[in-house]
C-alpha cells in the first residue's frame, strides 16, 4: 500500500535533485544541463550583488515569522475552548466551519480576498459606515502585511486545531476526575493537564514550523501581489519564478532556491537540536 507513495516521492523529490547542479552552471537551454559551461559559485556571488536581494530575504523572514508568530498561538487556544464545549453538534459544526477553509485553493481564496478588500468591497463599505476612508489594502505596502497574515491564520488555523484537539483526546480521563477531586477548577485543570498533555504536540508543531520559516508562502502572495507591494511583500519564491520563468534566468534562480533549502535545512535540524536538549523530545 505504501508503493505508490514511495515511487511519488522518489519521482518528484529525488530525481529532481540532479537539476541542483544548474546554480552552479551557466544553464544554456541548447546544452542541457550537462553541456553547460560550469561556473561554481559565481550565480551565487551575483545573486549577493543584486541590489533586491536582502529586501526579498528581509521580507520573506519577516512575513514567514509573523505567520508563525499569529499562527502558532491560535489554534491551541481554540482547540482548548472547543474541548471545554459540552455540546457535541455545537462542536462539530465550529469544527467543520473553521476546517473548510483549509481545502480551498489560494486560487480560489484569492479571488474571494480581492473582492473583500477592493476598494468598493464589504470591508470598505463597514469602514466607510464608520466614517472611515476606504483603504486601498492590496495596493498599500503596510496593509497588504496585514491582510496576508489574517487570510493565511484564517486558512490554517482550523487544520492545526484538529491536530491539537486530537491530542487532548488522547489525554487520560482519570487525570481530569482526580483533579476535579482535589479540587482544581477548570482553569487550573487546562493549566496543569491539557496543556502538559498536548506539550509533545506542541513541540512537534513547532519545530515543522521553524522549517518553514522561509516559505512565507508563495501560493498565497503569488495570488495576490501587484507591483505596488514588492517592495514588502516580495519573497524568496516569488523572486525566483520572476527571474527563472520570466527572465529565463534558470541559473540564477536554482541558486536563490538552493540556499533557501539549505537555510531552511539548518534551521529544522537547529530546533529540533533544541527541543531535543531542552525537552528531551524526539521525533524518532
Amino acid at each position: 500500500m505504501i508503493l505508490p507513495g514511495i515511487v511519488f516521492v522518489f519521482i518528484f523529490k529525488y530525481m529532481p535533485l540532479g537539476g541542483i547542479t544548474i546554480a552552479f552552471k551557466e544553464f544554456l537551454p541548447g546544452k542541457g544541463i550537462w553541456g553547460s559551461p560550469w561556473v561554481g559559485f559565481e550565480n551565487f556571488e551575483y545573486m549577493m550583488l543584486l541590489p533586491d536581494t536582502k529586501q526579498v530575504m528581509w521580507n520573506t523572514l519577516f512575513i514567514a515569522a509573523a505567520k508563525i508568530i499569529v499562527n502558532f498561538p491560535i489554534p491551541i487556544i481554540v482547540s482548548i475552548l472547543l474541548n471545554e464545549v459540552r455540546s457535541a453538534k455545537f462542536k462539530r459544526t465550529v469544527q467543520t466551519i473553521i476546517y473548510l477553509p483549509y481545502f480551498i485553493s489560494w486560487v480560489i481564496l484569492a479571488g474571494i480576498i480581492q473582492d473583500l478588500f477592493a476598494m468598493d468591497g464589504i470591508i470598505n463599505n463597514l469602514l466607510n459606515l464608520f466614517g472611515i476612508e476606504s483603504i486601498y489594502f492590496l495596493g498599500n505596502k503596510y496593509a497588504f502585511i496585514g491582510v496576508l497574515i489574517g487570510t493565511d491564520v484564517w486558512k490554517n488555523f482550523g487544520y492545526n486545531t484538529v491536530v491539537y484537539l486530537a491530542a487532548i483526546t488522547g489525554i487520560d480521563e482519570s487525570l481530569y476526575e482526580a483533579a476535579k477531586i482535589d479540587g482544581a477548577n477548570r482553569f487550573q485543570q487546562i493549566m496543569n493537564i491539557t496543556l502538559p498533555g498536548i506539550a509533545p504536540i506542541v513541540t512537534l508543531m513547532l519545530i515543522l514550523n521553524m522549517g518553514n520559516v522561509l516559505n512565507a508562502g508563495f501560493e498565497q502572495i503569488f495570488n495576490l501581489y501587484n507591483p505596488l507591494v514588492y517592495s514588502t511583500a516580495d519573497i524568496i519564491d516569488t523572486f525566483v519564478y520572476r527571474i527563472s520563468l520570466v527572465e529565463a534566468n534558470y541559473s540564477l534562480g536554482t541558486a536563490v532556491g538552493l540556499l533557501k533549502s539549505v537555510v531552511s535545512f539548518i534551521l529544522i535540524i537547529t530546533s529540533y537540536k533544541i527541543a531535543n536538549k531542552y525537552s528531551d523530545y524526539t521525533v524518532f
